[in-house]
This record gives C-alpha cells, sequence and structure tokens, in this order.
C-alpha cells in the first residue's frame, strides 16, 4: 500500500528534478511559503502615531512647565516693547494667554494621540476684547518669543537623543499656533467689518436726514473720520447688486481718495461722503468709475460733518432732476441743476437761484436786469434787445458782460442764460406772490 503512495510522492517530484536536468532551466532553490493576514477595515483601523521622544523626555517635559512659563514671561518683558506698554490688565491676559500657550504644548507632547490645540483654545482664558488690544503682528511675536524659550530649553527637556524630536515638535506647534492665529484675527476682523459696515450705514442715513446729535458725533469718531476739513456728498447709482467683497473694496477706494470717507449702499443708490482738506471735488472725479451708468451729482462743499446734510438734500435732489438736463456732464454739481430741481419742487433750489440770481440784478444799477429781460424776451438778439432799449448793441453787450460779473452766470451762453431766465421768472412770480417762499424743502 505504500508502494504506489510513494511512487506518487516521486511522480509529484519528478517534473522539477527533470526540469532541473535541463541546461537552460531556472535554479529549482525552495521558495519561502508566504504567510497571509487578516487586515481590519480601514475605518477600523487606528492611526499610526509617532510618540514624540521617549518617557524621560515626556516626564521632563511635563515637569519644566512652571519654568518655561517663568521664562517665557521675562523673555516677554525684556524682548517686547509693546507688552510693558499694555496697562496692568491686558498684560495680566497676556501673560495667561503665554501661559496657556505652554501649558498647552506640554500637554500635546505628552499625550501623542491628541492634535495640537489651536490659539483658539489659548486664548479662552481672555476676554474677546483682548484681540483689540494686541494686533496679529503682536500675536505672532508672542507665539515666537515662547517658541523661543521652548528651543532654548530643549537641551535640558529632552532626554540624550531626543533633542531633534523636542525641536521638530516645537516648530510643529508653532505653525499650527500661527495659523491658527490668522484664522482668529481673520474672524474678528470679518465680524468687525460687519458691525462697521452697519454703523456705517446707520450713520449715512441720519446725516442725509440731518439728524445730527452726540451720539451721532461718537458713531462718527468710531468710523475714523478726523473732522479736519471740508465735506461734500455724491450720489449716483450702483452697476449692480454690490456684495461684501465688493462693498469693501468701494470703501477702500474712496478712503484712498479722501482723508475721510463714508459710503451708505441704499438699494440700488450709491451715497459718498467726502471730506478733508484736500481738493474734493477732484477726489469726487476719481470715483466716477466706483458708480454704475446715469448722472453722478456731487453736492455743494460745506464746513463740516455735521452740516452735510445740506449738500446729501442737494445732491438727492439733483439726483432726481438731472434726467431733465440731457446733455449734463458727469459728475454735474447740484448747483449746476437748479432749474430742474425747481422744476420738481425744490423749494431750496428756487431759493438760491432767485438770491444769486435775481436778487443781485434787481438790487443793481445801470439797467441789467430791465437789458437781461429785453435779451431773453427777444430771443437772445443782441440788436433787437437794443431796438427795444433804444441803445447801440454794443451797449447790450457790456451790460450783459455786467450780468455775467454780478450773477456768475453768462446770459451769452445757451445754458446758463437758461438758468438766468428761469432766475427772472421765479423773483418776477415772488413778487408778485411771496408765499411759496414760506416752505422748505
Amino acid at each position: 500500500m505504500l508502494g504506489p503512495m510513494s511512487s506518487t510522492l516521486r511522480g509529484k517530484g519528478s517534473a522539477p528534478a527533470a526540469a532541473a536536468d535541463r541546461p537552460d532551466a531556472p535554479d529549482p532553490s525552495p521558495t519561502p511559503p508566504v504567510r497571509t493576514r487578516r487586515v481590519a477595515p480601514a475605518r477600523l483601523r487606528a492611526p499610526v502615531l509617532e510618540a514624540r521622544g521617549g518617557p524621560e523626555t515626556q516626564r521632563r517635559v511635563r515637569d519644566s512647565a512652571g519654568l518655561l512659563s517663568a521664562a517665557a514671561m521675562r523673555r516677554l518683558d525684556d524682548d517686547l516693547e509693546w507688552y510693558r506698554a499694555l496697562p496692568a490688565e491686558d498684560r495680566s491676559w497676556v501673560g495667561l494667554v503665554a501661559q496657556a500657550g505652554i501649558t498647552a504644548f506640554v500637554t500635546w507632547f505628552a499625550e501623542p494621540t491628541r492634535p495640537p490645540h489651536g490659539v483658539g483654545d489659548i486664548f479662552a482664558a481672555a476676554p474677546p476684547e483682548l484681540t483689540r488690544s494686541i494686533s496679529l503682528q503682536h500675536t505672532l511675536q508672542l507665539v515666537r518669543v515662547v517658541v523661543d524659550v521652548v528651543e532654548s530649553h530643549s537641551d535640558r527637556l529632552a532626554a540624550p537623543g531626543d533633542e531633534r524630536e523636542v525641536r521638530e515638535a516645537v516648530l510643529r506647534y508653532s505653525r499650527e499656533v500661527a495659523f491658527s492665529a490668522a484664522e482668529v484675527y481673520a474672524r474678528a476682523a470679518e465680524v468687525r467689518g460687519a458691525w462697521d459696515a452697519r454703523l456705517e450705514a446707520l450713520v449715512v442715513d441720519a446725516l442725509v436726514r440731518g439728524d445730527v446729535d452726540d451720539a451721532l458725533r461718537s458713531r462718527i469718531a468710531a468710523l475714523g473720520w478726523s473732522g479736519r476739513g471740508s465735506t461734500l456728498v455724491m450720489v449716483g447709482t450702483t452697476t449692480s447688486a454690490l456684495d461684501d467683497v465688493r462693498a469693501a473694496e468701494l470703501r477702500r477706494a474712496t478712503r484712498r481718495a479722501a482723508d475721510d470717507a463714508l459710503v451708505g449702499i441704499q438699494g440700488d443708490r450709491l451715497v459718498v461722503f467726502l471730506g478733508g482738506e484736500g481738493d474734493l471735488l477732484a477726489a469726487a472725479g476719481t470715483l466716477l468709475p466706483r458708480f454704475g451708468p446715469g448722472p453722478v451729482v456731487v453736492g455743494p462743499v460745506v464746513g463740516d460733518l455735521t452740516d452735510s446734510a445740506r449738500s446729501a438734500r442737494a445732491a438727492l435732489s439733483g439726483l432726481l432732476a438731472a434726467p431733465a438736463w440731457e446733455q449734463a456732464p458727469r459728475p454735474v454739481q447740484a448747483d449746476e441743476l437748479l432749474p430742474e430741481r425747481v422744476l420738481i419742487g425744490d423749494l431750496t433750489a428756487r431759493r438760491t437761484l432767485v438770491a444769486q440770481a435775481y436778487a443781485p440784478l434787481a438790487a443793481s444799477q445801470g439797467s441789467l436786469l430791465e437789458t437781461l429781460s429785453a435779451y431773453l424776451g427777444t430771443g437772445r438778439s443782441l440788436e433787437a434787445a437794443a431796438r427795444t432799449l433804444y441803445v447801440h448793441p454794443n451797449t447790450v453787450r457790456y451790460r450783459l458782460r455786467r450780468v455775467a460779473d454780478v450773477t456768475g452766470w453768462d446770459p451769452l451762453d445757451a445754458r446758463e442764460s437758461y438758468v438766468l431766465q428761469t432766475a427772472l421768472a421765479l423773483g418776477r412770480l415772488d413778487a408778485v406772490d411771496p408765499s411759496p417762499m414760506a416752505g422748505g424743502r
């Protein structure tokens, strides 16, 4: 019974033997057996973590928390001038933050399974207002000081052979803290920017209405308005709905154009307050591409921001009246739209036009008012006006130049003669019935 079995075993081994007899046959060395093991699914496998130093190094780092905190506080006081200049309360908060950073590093180094703490955890012991007392640059300097302190003590912290691992852990931890610090300050800037935008919108609305009080002045100061120089208001339309990014870019552009600037976005209408000691009209011209299609009206220059309601009302009234003057320049000053503003019922424009054009002519000598009336009434003809007045045409021309000197509008210009004709009509109406002048807009 063993014979067939032994022959079978020999038969099974005869093939390799026969192959070995061939000159071109490969070496029939035995192949080691392959051992297979059962692999757990990916969701069940724990991440492979590298230990941060040996037990002795971890013990040393853990026991040195107090030493590192004391060294960090000494370095802060020695190296950072802005830290020494802080009030006592803020200094104590910054000290707590530095100690929290040391403690968080020690905890993270001793427990490899825990991810690095972010700066949000480090700042948890301090009030949120601390981000306003110290800037992001100061925070990064604080992180750098702490990192330098830990690195300078790395030889004492690490057991022999673990110095490199301690330094690498410090660098990795400082990187995580720096990125987290940038995130915290970015969030704070976004929140502060959104709050400033809402506050700015409220201030602009109050200024347009003329509701200026002590509370509004404090809000204006909080927005950074210095109050130096004059103020003007320009209004127009927006190209489209402004999102937060485009609105922020618009505000940056206005602040580059003038010393002081406020921006109000009211639907598709844009209201910009400019202030400062420079040429505000030139500054307004540089902002023209920021507005959408259609007229852009610039209100008159006023003394300060508290008087800006007058400029704002004139600009908004001019924006409504501007379509009546198709050839109006862009931007156009509100005082150049006085006749059109009168047509929409702006009593301030009516009073201004009568006071600046009709009243000086009525009070002047040399028949200026009669000459202007004759010139306009005869189709703006010098010869016809001269025949009506029984004078030489050169006399009419001379008197019209005097009208331009007195009023600031030239009767020989087509547009300005229209302004004077409107003022002449309004003055005559007021002389008959001054009741329309009792109101105001």
